[in-house]
C-alpha cells in the first residue's frame, strides 16, 4: 500500500473548496456524474483508436447504502491506473481531458470536465472518499484510492470486476438528504437530465436523455419544441414562438429560446433561461449573456465557448461573452423580420405579447434598434370610408381578427405624409373617444399606444428619427375646426365666440384651465372636450411614471367648447336673455353658470379627470340644473 501528500498549493484545500469555490453542496452529484460520463466518452474514443474495447452498454449507476451511510456513483467508463490516480486526482485542479485531447486529437465540446476541481467537491458532503477504480487500458490492475478530507491518502491494489471506476462517498451525518431517492431524482433532473448516457437509481433510469437542441432545426416538429417548453416550464400554456440556435461558427452555440406569454410575473432582473455546457445545466442565471430586454425570454443555451469560473457555477464577463449577446440579439432580430414577411397574421396576433421586448430593447440596445427597426407594428383605427381592401392588397396594412396593424413607415405614406411630420395617436380608445370619433369622422387614421411603455418609446422614436412627430388625438384639433362657419357680431363687436369664452371662463373662475371657444366639423362632436397640449402631457405623464402612479389630468390644461352644439348654442341664448328675462349681467346668470361648470364636468369625466368625490358632486348637480330646467319651461 502506497502513502502520500496531495500535491496542492495550501495547507488544506477542501475548506476552501467547501467555502469559496462551491458554494452550494448539491453541485457534488452534477460534478461526479459528469465526471463518470466523460469516462465513458473517453473510452468510446480510445477503442476507435484500438486502444481498449468499447463498453457494450455505457451507463452511470447511482447506489445507495442505508445503513453505512454511503452513496456510490458507478461508470463503465476508460477507468485509471496507478500513475494516472496519482497524477489526475493527487494534482488537485490539473485537468486530465486537456491531455486526452491533445492525445486523441478531439475538439473541447467531447468533454464536461475539464474545469479541474469538479471531484472534489464530493467532500462537500463526505467525511471520506473511495475511488475503485480498473483501466480498460492495457492489463491494469484495480485499484482503491482512499481519502479522509485531509491531504493525505492511501493507494493499493484491490478488486473489480469489471472496467470502470466507483466513487464511493461516506456521508456525514447532517448530509444525509443525499442518500434519498427522491432527492437523488430531483438533483439528475436538475443538473444531469439531458446527459447523453443513462443515469441509473435502483435499476431505474432517471434522466431524460436526447436533448431537442443538439438536433437539427429539420429533425423538428412544432410538436418536439412545445413539448421540451412544457417539460422545463410546467403549468406555463404554450409558447408563442421559439428561434431555434444551432451554429458552430463564429461561435459553438446550441439552444433553443422562447417567446413566453408575458404575465406579472416576468422576470426581467434575473431571467429564466437555462444554461447548459455539453448538456450539463450549469445556472438559470444567465444575464451576462442575454441582453436585459431579453431575459423574460425562456429556454436553453448550451455553448462550450461561454466562460465558466472553475465550479461552474457563474460566468466570466469577458469579450466573448458581449459578443455572444450580441449574436443572439441579432437571431432574435431576423426571427422577428422573417416572421413579419412571412407570416404577417400570425405575427400580429403575438404582437401584444412580444412588443415589450423589442420596445425595451430598441431603447436599450441601438444596433438592436436598427435590425428592428422595420419589424415594429402598431395596430391602427382605419376608417372604413378608405380603400382597406387595396392597402391589405399591397400589404401595407395588415388584418388579424377585425384589426389592422401597420408600421409607421407604411402609415405616412397612406396618409400622404409628406412635408408633416405629424402621427396621431390615441392612447385609451374610451377616455380619448370624443377626441377620437372627431379624428376618424374627418377621414384620418388614428395608431393606439401603449399607454404605459410608449409613454417612453415614441419620443424615443423622436429622438431617433426627425421624420417623426407623435401628436394624441385629444392634443389639438385646429385642423377639425369648420373653416366655413359664419361668425354674429354684436353692438359691441363681439361675436358669438368671444361671448362664450367670457361667459364659462367667468362660470369657471379657474384660471388654470384655457378656455378655447370652436365649431367643430364632426356631427357626433360633444359639447366641450378637454385638450391637453402634447408637450405638456408629456411632461405629466413623466412625472406620474416618476411617481409609480397613473397620470392625472393636469392642472392646467384647455377646455375646448363646441359651439354648434345644441347645449352650446343654448347656453348662448340664455345669456342672450333670449329665453330668461333678466336684467342681471348674464355672467351671474346662475342657471348659466350651472350650465357651464356642468358641460366642463363632463369634459372631465370622460378624460377620467374626476375623482370619486367629484363624481359624486356631478351627480347631485345634475339633479339640481334638470330641476331648475324644468321650473323654468313651466
Amino acid at each position: 500500500m502506497e502513502k502520500g501528500e496531495i500535491r496542492i498549493n495550501t495547507e488544506n484545500i477542501f475548506p476552501i473548496i467547501k467555502k469559496a469555490v462551491y458554494s452550494d453542496h448539491e453541485i457534488f452529484l452534477r460534478e461526479l456524474v459528469s465526471n463518470a460520463v466523460d469516462a465513458i466518452s473517453k473510452r468510446r474514443m480510445a477503442s476507435m483508436a484500438g486502444d481498449c474495447e468499447n463498453c457494450d452498454e455505457p451507463q452511470v449507476k447511482i447506489t445507495i447504502d442505508r445503513e453505512k451511510n454511503i452513496l456510490k456513483i458507478s461508470d463503465n467508463g476508460i477507468g485509471m491506473n496507478d500513475e494516472e490516480i496519482k497524477k489526475y486526482i493527487n494534482q488537485v485542479a490539473f485537468s486530465s481531458a486537456e491531455e486526452f485531447l491533445t492525445k486523441y486529437k478531439k475538439d473541447n465540446d467531447e468533454f464536461i470536465g475539464h474545469f479541474g476541481l469538479g471531484f472534489y467537491s464530493s467532500f462537500m458532503v463526505a467525511d471520506k472518499v473511495n475511488i475503485l477504480t480498473k483501466s480498460a487500458i492495457g492489463d491494469s490492475k484495480t485499484f482503491n484510492w482512499s481519502c479522509d478530507g485531509s491531504p493525505n491518502f492511501t493507494l493499493e491494489e484491490s478488486e473489480r470486476d469489471s472496467v470502470g471506476t466507483d466513487v464511493i462517498l461516506h456521508l456525514m451525518d447532517e448530509e444525509k438528504e443525499f442518500i434519498e431517492p427522491e432527492r437523488i431524482k430531483s438533483l439528475i433532473k436538475k443538473y444531469c437530465d439531458f446527459m447523453p448516457i443513462d443515469v441509473l437509481l435502483e435499476g431505474e433510469t432517471i434522466n431524460k436523455k436526447n436533448p431537442p437542441w443538439r438536433k437539427q432545426p429539420s429533425e423538428l416538429k412544432d410538436e418536439d419544441y412545445i413539448e421540451l417548453y412544457k417539460y422545463l416550464y410546467p403549468f406555463q400554456g404554450d409558447p408563442l414562438l421559439w428561434i431555434h440556435l444551432n451554429t458552430d461558427y463564429p461561435y459553438d452555440i446550441q439552444g433553443i429560446l422562447y417567446f413566453p406569454k408575458l404575465s406579472g410575473r416576468a422576470d426581467w432582473e434575473k431571467g429564466e433561461i437555462k444554461l447548459f455546457c455539453n448538456q450539463v445545466f450549469v445556472s438559470d442565471s444567465i444575464k451576462e449573456i442575454v441582453p436585459k430586454y431579453l431575459l423574460p425570454l425562456r429556454g436553453v443555451i448550451d455553448s462550450t465557448d461561454i466562460p465558466l469560473n472553475v465550479s461552474r457555477s457563474a460566468l466570466q464577463t469577458d469579450r466573448k461573452v458581449r459578443s455572444i449577446s450580441s449574436f443572439i440579439s441579432k437571431k432574435i432580430a431576423n426571427k422577428l423580420k422573417d416572421l413579419l414577411k412571412n407570416t404577417p397574421e400570425f405575427y400580429t396576433e403575438i404582437w401584444d405579447s412580444i412588443s415589450a421586448f423589442i420596445k425595451i430593447g430598441a431603447i436599450e440596445d441601438e444596433k438592436f434598434a436598427e435590425l428592428v427597426e422595420n419589424s415594429i407594428i402598431f395596430e391602427t383605427i382605419i376608417n372604413s370610408d378608405k380603400d382597406v381592401k387595396k392597402y391589405l392588397d399591397d400589404k401595407s396594412l395588415i388584418k388579424s381578427k377585425e384589426k389592422f396593424y401597420t408600421t409607421l413607415s407604411n402609415y405616412k405614406e397612406r396618409n400622404n405624409i409628406v412635408d408633416s411630420k405629424k402621427i396621431i395617436y390615441c392612447s385609451d380608445v374610451i377616455g380619448q373617444s370624443s377626441a377620437l370619433n372627431i379624428c376618424l369622422s374627418d377621414n384620418k387614421e388614428v395608431i393606439k399606444s401603449d399607454p404605459l411603455i410608449d409613454a417612453q418609446f415614441l419620443p424615443w422614436i423622436e429622438s431617433k428619427n426627425e421624420n417623426y412627430q407623435f401628436q394624441r388625438v385629444d392634443s389639438e384639433i385646429n385642423e377639425l375646426e369648420d373653416k366655413e362657419s359664419k361668425e354674429i357680431v354684436d353692438k359691441d363687436g363681439k361675436s358669438n365666440t368671444d361671448n362664450l369664452k367670457d361667459i364659462i371662463s367667468k362660470a369657471l373662475n379657474n384660471d388654470k384651465v384655457t378656455v378655447k371657444v370652436q365649431s367643430l366639423k364632426s356631427k357626433d362632436a360633444p359639447p366641450a372636450m378637454i385638450l391637453l397640449p402634447e408637450q405638456m402631457r408629456r411632461i405629466n405623464d413623466m412625472g406620474a411614471y416618476m411617481e409609480q402612479k397613473m397620470p392625472g389630468l393636469p392642472e392646467y390644461h384647455v377646455l375646448l367648447i363646441n359651439k354648434e352644439h345644441p347645449l352650446i348654442a343654448g347656453l348662448n341664448k340664455i345669456t342672450g336673455n333670449k329665453i330668461i328675462l333678466d336684467k342681471k349681467d348674464p355672467v351671474e346668470n346662475p342657471l348659466a353658470s350651472k350650465i357651464a361648470n356642468h358641460v366642463y364636468d363632463m369634459a372631465k369625466l370622460s378624460v377620467g379627470g374626476l375623482d370619486q368625490e367629484q363624481i359624486i358632486n356631478l351627480q347631485n348637480n345634475n339633479a339640481d340644473l334638470i330641476s331648475d330646467l324644468l321650473k323654468t319651461s313651466t
